[in-house]
Order: C-alpha cells, then sequence, then structure tokens
C-alpha cells in the first residue's frame, strides 16, 4: 500500500511539472489548438464541398460526417504531442534526473499519460466548441455523447503509452519531429474524411481496419450522424465499429505500456 500511495503522488508530481512546462511555454500548447482549428478549416470548407459521402450529392451532410472523424484524427494526432516533449525531456538531462531520485520507476510513464489525457480533454473542449458553432450538433442521447467521448479519450490513453515508448526511443527532438511521417498515414488512411468503399481495395481495407476508424465509425454511430448508414463500408469491422473502438485502444495499451515502463528502466544501461 505504501509503495502504491508513493507511485500515485510520483505521478501527480509529474503531472504538475508538465503543466508548469505549458505555463513558460504557451506557444506549444497554442499549437495544439490551432492544429485541429486549421483542419476543420481546410478540409470542411476547402474540400467538403466536393465529398460526396452519403450517396445525397457533393457537400450534403459532410460537416456532420467530417466532425466526428475530426475528432478522432484530433485524438490520433495528439501521440506526437506525447512523443516530442518526452524525447525532449530525454534530451535535456530531466529523465536521468527522474531515474537517479528515490520514485517509482513508473511515475514518469504513467504521469505523463494523465497530463496527456487533460490536455486532450481540453483539446477536444475547442474542437467540439467550432464545431457546434459551424452547425455540427450530436443527435444521440446525452448517454450517448459521453459514451462517444470517452471512446475517444480511450484511444488517447492508449495512444500515450505509444507516444512515451517512442520518445524514449528516438535519440533526440529532430528524430521525434519526424514523426510526422508516421501521424499522417494513421490520421488520413482512415474514414476521416470518406467512407473506406470509396477507396482503391487494398487502400479501403486499411483504413477500415484503422484503430482511428473504429473510434469514428463508432462516435458517428453513437451521434446518431444523418445518413451515416449510407455512408458506412461493407467492411466487417464498420459493422461493428463500437466493439472495434473498445478493443483496439486495450490491444495497443497492453501492447505499450509494459513496453514504455520497460524502455524507461533500460535508459542509461
Amino acid at each position: 500500500m505504501d509503495r502504491a500511495r508513493w507511485a500515485v503522488k510520483d505521478s501527480w508530481t509529474i503531472v504538475v511539472q508538465e503543466f508548469l512546462h505549458l505555463v513558460h511555454q504557451p506557444s506549444t500548447f497554442a499549437w495544439q489548438l490551432g492544429m485541429p482549428v486549421v483542419m476543420v478549416l481546410m478540409f470542411v470548407y476547402v474540400f467538403g464541398s466536393a465529398m460526396d459521402v452519403t450517396g445525397m450529392g457533393a457537400g450534403v451532410g459532410y460537416v456532420d460526417y467530417a466532425m466526428p472523424g475530426m475528432f478522432a484524427m484530433t485524438i490520433a494526432f495528439g501521440f506526437m504531442n506525447t512523443a516530442f516533449p518526452v524525447a525532449f525531456n530525454k534530451e535535456k538531462g530531466f529523465v536521468d534526473r527522474f531515474r537517479s531520485m528515490p520514485m517509482s520507476s513508473s511515475a514518469v510513464v504513467t504521469g505523463r499519460g494523465v497530463a496527456d489525457i487533460i490536455q486532450a480533454a481540453i483539446d477536444l473542449a475547442v474542437i467540439v466548441g467550432i464545431a457546434l458553432l459551424i452547425g455540427w450538433r450530436p443527435g444521440g442521447t446525452p448517454g450517448e455523447t459521453l459514451a462517444a467521448f470517452g471512446l475517444l479519450l480511450w484511444l488517447r490513453l492508449a495512444l500515450i503509452f505509444v507516444g512515451v515508448w517512442i520518445g524514449l526511443r528516438v535519440k533526440n527532438t529532430e528524430a521525434a519531429g519526424s514523426l510526422f511521417a508516421i501521424a499522417f498515414p494513421l490520421g488520413f488512411i482512415s474514414s476521416v474524411f470518406a467512407p473506406p468503399d470509396m477507396m482503391p481495395g487494398w487502400l479501403g481495407a486499411v483504413a477500415a481496419w484503422n484503430p482511428v476508424s473504429s473510434t469514428a465509425s463508432a462516435i458517428r454511430e453513437l451521434f446518431h450522424t444523418p445518413g451515416v448508414e449510407l455512408a458506412t463500408s461493407g467492411y466487417w469491422i464498420e459493422g461493428h465499429a463500437v466493439a472495434g473502438a473498445v478493443v483496439w485502444p486495450a490491444l495497443i495499451t497492453l501492447a505499450f505500456l509494459p513496453l514504455a515502463v520497460r524502455q524507461f528502466q533500460r535508459l542509461g544501461r
């Protein structure tokens, strides 16, 4: 019990440290919030008028279809917001200082996770506010709406451990910055902006089985998005999106949480 209590206290110390860092560097937080805004304006207003995802005409119902996808993509891209600070802290020696202290070895990973979940909730609140301003409305019950947001944060929690592991593995922040080459396919080869049936066969299969697609499709169901039945592809996973949105993050967490903790323990050996 004492070890568990100290682990919680150590994790909270990391959470406080991360938010103090954001206070001293507000530009980082502004960038995290600004990118989703730009993406909404670009894809909904620039490309959305030419998209026929419901079979009812170009642009018809695209805002309702695209906004849940934007929520999922914003959450998915968040693993970059984890990997880069972790790589920065390692490069500047902060991680070595933590390792030299009498603290729980899992505190850096779990503390980073809690801090990122709080940031993700703030990011999500901002982009939902933008969606409401441009006319998007959730059509489900309050319980279904809360469940949809819960699935989004569930995906973000899983990807946090991916980001921590990658941040501890890369050599420096420059290498962490190049991870956008991984993040973009994760977000764009999915059902975020278009149903997989609109893609070539092999690419549509990859998009349909993307964990981001499962979360995007699941929250569309929970939001009762108009025309979502017409926009749903014929892939099996698309017909079981809610189950996929629960199982995929669980599998990712089971794989990467131990890897992240082990990588932290191995630093400097």
